[in-house]
């Protein structure tokens, strides 16, 4: 009879545990990168909410924001569509459904006389998150000449709309503010309808690079050093590679400068303060910027910058942008050598 004997070994009951908690059995998607927090939103609701609270000063103000609407809204006049259900993101005072209501506004001696834009919008929801400056200008004529819904958002980040729910989408100096701009753009493209158009505008590039040099020269030789007075902003190619991402087909980007002549830099930050434009970079340095800084900030500015009636220039860069949702029926490019004709040949026939 032959008989064989195994030495048996108990398995340790943590073993046993570690083992089995190690082991995965699922496959899961790793969790996106953390949002850089580059503006301090809380901040900035605050300064927008306390520029609207001076109602005179904060219209008096609202000059630049009106001309850049007025300018955003004359792209419209390219296009030959009716709006039934518009979106207007980051309202502001609602400076667009002003330029929307403007009498006469294409700009071709040839048609002196034109309808306002709105009569081709059936109905404009204007969002923001600021309240007090989204009412201010409720008592004004243009809101009876338009069919316009105010609605306050709790983060302009997150756009709380079904997808396929506007047939246009129009946002005018508000997007410089946004955290996340691509996810903002990436909802907007899902909002829209099928093969219809999100026209935006935002400060861009070399806004403000008099006062930006000036800063950081006064600080350098007042304090030693310098601290971000001046929020960064995006870059004309930055805007077309972002929209792109989203999803945006057909895009046109393009750059204006608005140049704006002030007595001294101390009105030109009064304005910027008065409009809600402070800054709100979560880095900056608290408190108001000391006195001496400011006056050689004035002295600096006026010599590298001024012009020759003692007045200063600030320059704002707007970027202007469009892109259409894509569709099955949108016009597309041919590929890549399908044409019959020849370039070369047709140019040599020309000459």
């Amino acid at each position: 009879m032959n008989c064989s004997l195994r030495r048996s070994i108990p398995l340790r009951p943590s073993r046993i545990s570690k083992v089995a908690t190690g082991r995965r059995l699922y496959a899961f998607q790793a969790a996106a990168p953390p949002i850089h927090q580059v503006f301090n939103r809380r901040t900035k609701w605050l300064q927008r909410e306390r520029a609207a609270a001076d109602v005179e000063t904060s219209r008096v103000a609202d000059y630049l924001k009106d001309e850049v609407a007025i300018r955003l809204c004359d792209r419209l006049l390219d296009i030959k569509r009716s709006y039934p259900n518009v979106l207007d993101l980051g309202a502001n005072s609602c400076n667009v459904a002003r330029a929307l209501t403007r009498e006469n506004p294409d700009p071709n001696p040839e048609h002196p006389v034109s309808e306002p834009i709105a009569t081709r919008i059936g109905k404009l929801v204007a969002v923001d998150s600021s309240e007090t400056l989204l009412y201010r200008d409720t008592d004004l004529p243009f809101n009876n000449q338009i069919n316009m819904t105010r609605r306050v958002l709790t983060d302009e980040e997150t756009i709380p709309f079904e997808a396929n729910t506007f047939d246009l989408v129009l946002s005018s100096l508000s997007m410089h503010w946004i955290n996340d701009l691509p996810g903002v753009l990436a909802q907007i493209n899902n909002v829209l309808k099928p093969d219809c158009a999100f026209m935006g505008a935002m400060f861009g590039g070399d806004t403000l690079f008099e006062l930006r040099t000036s800063l950081q020269l006064a600080e350098q030789e007042r304090r030693g050093g310098i601290s971000p007075h001046i929020s960064p902003l995006a870059d004309t190619r930055d805007v077309g590679g972002l929209l792109q991402k989203a999803g945006f087909k057909m895009l046109t980007v393009d750059v204006d400068d608005i140049i704006v002549d002030y007595p001294d830099t101390f009105a030109l930050m009064q304005d910027i303060q008065a409009m809600g434009e402070s800054n709100a970079v979560s880095g900056r340095e608290m408190g108001a910027i000391q006195r001496d800084v400011l006056l050689a900030n004035d002295a600096i500015y006026r010599e590298l910058h001024g012009n020759e009636d003692g007045s200063i220039p600030a320059t704002f860069r707007m970027i202007f942008m469009i892109g259409w949702k894509e569709s099955e029926n949108q016009a597309r490019p041919l590929p890549r050598g399908s044409a019959d004709i020849n370039l070369k040949d047709a140019l040599e026939k020309k000459q």
